[in-house]
């Protein structure tokens, strides 16, 4: 399964790359595929490169259903399995 993420652009760099934060994760990806994207902005992140910029609403309604995805893993016995189709 692939899995494209919102994140938000923390710095800009040289070379159409950026830094990005997700939750406090931050890594370097490329913004070769998007125009106009500036500090603050979120973009959808797939394999390091900006797929598009998000609307900060949207980003934040993704965000939440991941932490909820993640609390309910957290809370499965082991041996259970949560597959995401």
């Amino acid at each position: 399964m692939c899995l494209a993420i919102p994140a938000q652009v923390v710095e800009l760099r040289d070379n159409d790359n950026a830094l990005v934060d997700l939750a406090g994760v931050k890594k370097e990806i490329s913004l070769a595929l998007v125009e106009g994207v500036a500090v603050g902005d979120y973009v959808i992140v797939h394999v390091g490169y900006a797929l598009n910029k998000l609307d900060p609403e949207e980003a934040a309604k993704t965000l939440k259903l991941f932490a909820e995805i993640g609390q309910l893993q957290g809370e499965l016995a082991p041996g259970d399995d949560l597959t995401i189709h």
